[in-house]
């Protein structure tokens, strides 16, 4: 059926096009390893809640936006192997170019529940 990586991190507004291009070859890295789908969305209309919100789960700053992505995966075995393989990557290492503050990252995996498309 299906399982889902979730995430929400902030990233700097002036970082929009560097994280369009990290996420693009991160993608292509996780479709080699058996992802699905890799969707990164960048917020338009994210309102500010009145218990909690987006920005405030990642503890945005002010000039950051949030951008909430998902990637498809067959299996959660298909997952957890392609994270054990992309974890072993040294090419895959986070460097000093890397365009957002990714403890403040929030993520998990997800059983698909409802899937009507």
């Amino acid at each position: 059926m299906g399982y889902i990586d979730g995430f929400v991190v902030p990233v700097p507004a002036d970082k929009k096009e560097a994280f369009r291009e990290a996420a693009a070859k991160f993608a292509a890295t996780l479709k080699r390893h058996g992802a699905v789908r890799v969707v990164e969305c960048w917020g338009d209309d994210v309102p500010d809640g009145k218990a909690t919100d987006f920005k405030r789960a990642v503890k945005a700053e002010p000039g950051e936006n949030v951008v909430f992505s998902w990637i498809v995966w067959p299996s959660k075995e298909a997952r957890d192997a392609a994270n054990k393989a992309i974890m072993e990557d040294p090419g895959m290492r986070p460097g000093p170019d890397m365009p957002f503050d990714g403890r403040r990252m929030i993520m998990g995996g997800f059983e698909l529940l409802l899937d009507v498309g």
